[in-house]
């Protein structure tokens, strides 16, 4: 049965600095947990809930962009509705969300500390996770994670590897670590010097990490790769993969080659000071004189070319940093307006 998603979870849409979502305004330290697929890491909110599935291969990723400033690694970002962003196994959740929800009802200050960092109230858990999509992230995912520490949420910028199992809400974003069963939110703006915690996998680098970038609309189905065979899965979002069906159309994307061109995806980054970092363009050439020549007759209205239109250019747009240093980004999780940021001197 499709899982609604209950309209009645409030969602935190302020600025993470005014104190929505409990550890978030902590979460611009310079530590980034490496989080292995399988692992529960350090202060997991609840046993894993993850379910085994065929053995995870992840596709080539292309290296990001060097940033122009030459200081720090410059992020990707892609859509949470771009086809072939997750994975899974046809009609099998990767993640019991049932089992997710008994386990946060035993016991009240998990519960309230989840609620808290995924921005909802503590009276919409099981609505919430109801509403949450079970994929595997296909590429290695920058996030701000979640451990439960000293009765609260504690925020931290993490990197998940690829093949984590996810929950993943109706814009296509990350919000519940299912190997922990811990909230996840987007990632914000690291403005000193990357510690990595954690011991790297096989495979890992800083330049082939991810941010995963709230989708404009709503996603109704997500379009995953089928992990026994590599063929495309149509999942309706909010549901457990009962209904998974092949798409109609399928997408124009070989699901080897989503990570593989820069061309289908956006580039974000920041500086060692934490600015935006846009796209380098050269420097215009110097002006040269040009001799005088006798004007060329104007040619008739039909006989003059029809210039062809700009091609579009990749969208490229610097997302907004804070104001100062440890503040906060704006961050529904499962609004279109949630503006992932990307890491600086990633490690």
């Amino acid at each position: 049965m499709h899982r609604l998603y209950a309209a009645a979870a409030a969602v935190c849409v302020g600025l993470l600095a005014t104190g929505c979502g409990g550890g978030e305004r902590e979460s611009a330290s310079g530590e980034l947990l490496l989080q292995a697929l399988a692992a529960p890491g350090p202060d997991p909110f609840t046993a894993s809930t993850a379910r085994s599935g065929a053995a995870f291969t992840p596709p080539p990723v292309t290296p990001a962009p060097k940033s122009p400033s030459g200081n720090g690694t410059t992020l990707r970002t892609i859509s949470g509705s771009t086809p072939g962003l997750y994975a899974g196994i046809q009609e099998t959740p990767g993640c019991d969300v049932e089992a997710q929800i008994r386990l946060l009802g035993k016991d009240k200050a998990r519960a309230r500390a989840f609620a808290d960092g995924a921005g909802v109230e503590a009276g919409d858990i099981a609505s919430f996770l109801r509403g949450l999509t079970p994929v595997q992230v296909r590429a290695d995912t920058r996030v701000t994670g979640h451990g439960f520490d000293g009765g609260r949420a504690a925020a931290h910028q993490g990197v998940l590897q690829a093949g984590t199992a996810v929950l993943v809400d109706q814009y296509g974003s990350p919000r519940v670590r299912c190997a922990a069963g811990s909230p996840l939110r987007q990632p914000i703006a690291v403005t000193t010097a990357v510690v990595p915690k954690g011991k790297p996998w096989s495979g890992y680098r800083a330049d082939r990490v991810i941010v995963v970038k709230p989708a404009t609309q709503v996603v109704n189905n997500l379009l995953i790769v089928n992990l026994a065979d590599g063929s495309w899965i149509e999942r309706p979002t909010g549901t457990d993969g009962e209904e998974d069906a092949r798409p109609e159309v399928l997408p124009p994307v070989d699901a080897a080659e989503v990570f593989s061109d820069l061309s289908r995806t956006g580039a974000a980054g920041t500086d060692a000071a934490g600015t935006p970092s846009p796209s380098e363009a050269p420097a215009p050439a110097e002006p040269q004189p040009v001799p005088d020549a006798p004007a060329p007759a104007p040619a008739e209205p039909q006989d003059q070319p029809v210039p062809a239109p700009d091609e579009a250019p990749l969208d490229e747009d610097p997302l907004p940093l804070p104001a100062e240093p440890g503040s906060g980004l704006p961050d529904t999780g499962t609004g279109p307006d949630a503006a992932p940021a990307p890491d600086v001197h990633q490690g």
